[in-house]
């Protein structure tokens, strides 16, 4: 099957000889439901913005459905953002003086779309995600749970065919965060390609494949079937403590900045 996502062998290195990728290949086919996940430092956030087109790489190659975008310009790849990803976070973003319907409706206008269209797909997401009833509602007004499924409704609202959600339960009690994963699940059922970040085990197992980040490598890519049968012992949700690959002579990892800000100016 021809992959949605390729990675080739990338690299990210900031001044000073800082790795936060160090050869990363990967691929992802359409409708996948992938978790990446590691602890802080280990390049997972690094390597969402380079999935998402936020940032591109010091070397190798990133092939997005086909077409490489590796070194297209901010302007291309914002248009790519805007067309093909959506992006969930684990601190909302949504503007406060606008209602639900509002915020969904914000990144449509930036595809250009009349009026009565976006209406139509806004409420159309938030229906979605069990929110029509609170068209209206400002974020004052609702739980940390219906404000991050107006995040995803904001997502998805364009129908985008890939959804990065980084650490999108975060903030989120036990059981809103099963909603958001439900939510999450129902979009992969219906043929999105949904990518994870997460810092937690439990969290990754929801998913049918579990990618491991240590010091910018991927040291870890199991299928759920893989997951049940591993030779390790490595059950879902469990830690994964297998002796690590060592990092590059002199280098140092660190996280890549917070690209939130970025997106919200783009209206994504």
């Amino acid at each position: 099957m021809r992959a949605l996502i390729e990675l080739c062998d990338v690299y990210k290195i900031y001044s000073h000889d800082v790795y936060a990728l160090a050869g990363v290949s990967l691929r992802v086919c359409a409708g996948e439901f992938v978790a990446i996940v590691g602890s802080s430092g280990s390049g997972k956030s690094t390597l969402m913005n380079m999935l998402g087109c936020l940032d591109t790489p010091s070397s190798g190659k990133y092939y997005l459905n086909g077409m490489e975008v590796s070194a297209l310009c901010d302007s291309t790849l914002c248009e790519i953002r805007n067309r093909h990803i959506g992006f969930i976070f684990q601190g909302y973003n949504l503007v406060p003086s606008l209602s639900a319907l509002e915020n969904v409706e914000l990144p449509l206008i930036y595809r250009g779309l009349p009026r009565e269209k976006r209406r139509l797909l806004a409420h159309d997401a938030l229906q979605r995600v069990g929110l029509s009833g609170r068209l209206s509602h400002s974020p004052s007004q609702m739980s940390g749970g219906q404000q991050q499924r107006v995040a995803i409704a904001r997502a998805i609202a364009a129908r985008p065919p890939i959804i990065l959600a980084d650490e999108p339960t975060g903030n989120l009690d036990s059981a809103s965060g099963a909603e958001v994963l439900a939510i999450l699940r129902g979009l992969r059922e219906k043929g999105r390609t949904i990518i994870l970040i997460t810092h937690d085990n439990k969290i990754a197992a929801k998913a049918a494949r579990i990618i491991h980040m240590y010091d910018g490598k991927i040291t870890l890519d199991q299928s759920a079937e893989e997951r049940l049968t591993d030779s390790h012992g490595i059950a879902a949700g469990d830690d994964y403590t297998e002796t690590l690959p060592q990092t590059p002579p002199g280098a140092t990892f660190e996280n890549s900045n917070d690209t939130t800000a970025k997106i919200a100016c783009e209206g994504e």
